[in-house]
């Protein structure tokens, strides 16, 4: 049966046949399973930062993670093609019975968060909320950046997200070369520290004491982002901070798994499987993935 709130016909699995318009099939909380996966999804490889970050804090969970190769960069492409990509997706992580749905994505989470929360009877987690508000809450002095896509740049969803904090100046650049660096496991180096210092010139003459890492590709490049800034600027990871959130929504809706035993890791991509587990390794570490599953 078909739990999603949706707003418009879908079709049920395996069966071709559609539920109603305004269906809504509810899970009960207390009917969760709490040793039901979490699913992880992202554009590409980014969302690992933050597949780590939760693997360390909670390692006896499950997790399934969904990375869309195929179709990244999302960070260059009309919000309404990454929402129809990423409902996909999600929809995916959904159906194989995941208790949560967490957004690895700056760009997907601008593009697609409140129809996530509408659409599904999971809990929903994303990632600029918790970053943003990790910012407001160390800046020293209100001066706080945040680095980004040109398509989360254009949402203004960082500067929404503080809009109601009083007395931060939020100053956003658009850093579109990293995320192909990253990609490419470019992390260091003489060429991206010139790109680094030529993206955040800006934001070091406009006085900033706190960096939001608004990209979930920019931990991996926090040695060259931290040399250019100097020791002055905090750097705030949107994937340690999501991370926190995960932890925090499991335990207030009483959703931890608490089995003894390490929790297990399952990866699907929409590319090529053997490519993600090779890049996957490069920017993560051996042993991190032993295989790949094919979506799409």
């Amino acid at each position: 049966m078909c739990r999603r709130r949706c707003s418009a016909p879908c079709e049920q699995p395996g069966t071709g046949r559609q539920v109603r318009q305004g269906a809504r099939y509810l899970r009960s909380v207390t009917t969760r399973d709490r040793t039901a996966p979490i699913g992880i999804f992202d554009s590409g490889f980014g969302g690992l930062t933050v597949m780590r970050a939760v693997v360390d804090q909670l390692p006896h969970e499950d997790i399934v993670y969904l990375g869309d190769t195929a179709r990244a960069p999302y960070g260059t492409q009309p919000l309404a093609s990454v929402r129809e990509f990423a409902l996909e997706c999600l929809d995916h992580l959904y159906d194989r019975g995941v208790k949560m749905l967490v957004i690895a994505c700056n760009t997907a989470s601008s593009a697609v968060l409140h129809d996530a929360r509408e659409r599904y009877d999971v809990p929903v987690v994303e990632v600029i909320t918790p970053a943003a508000s990790t910012a407001a809450r160390v800046s020293r002095d209100g001066e706080v950046g945040v680095i980004c896509t040109t398509s989360t740049a254009r949402s203004g969803a960082y500067a929404d997200a503080l809009a109601a904090v009083p007395d931060v100046h939020l100053r956003t650049r658009a850093c579109p070369q990293f995320v192909d660096y990253v990609e490419r496991g470019i992390t260091t180096g003489p060429e991206i520290q010139r790109i680094a210092r030529g993206y955040l010139r800006p934001l070091q003459d406009a006085g900033v004491d706190t960096l939001i890492l608004g990209c979930t590709h920019y931990p991996l490049l926090t040695g060259v982002i931290s040399y250019v800034m100097g020791d002055g600027v905090t750097l705030v990871s949107s994937s340690d901070a999501c991370a926190r959130a995960v932890y925090r929504t499991l335990t207030d809706q009483d959703l931890l798994n608490d089995q003894s035993g390490l929790g297990t890791r399952a990866f699907l991509t929409t590319g090529q499987p053997e490519q993600f587990r090779s890049i996957g390794e490069r920017l993560m570490g051996q042993g991190l993935i032993e295989s790949v599953g094919q979506f799409l």
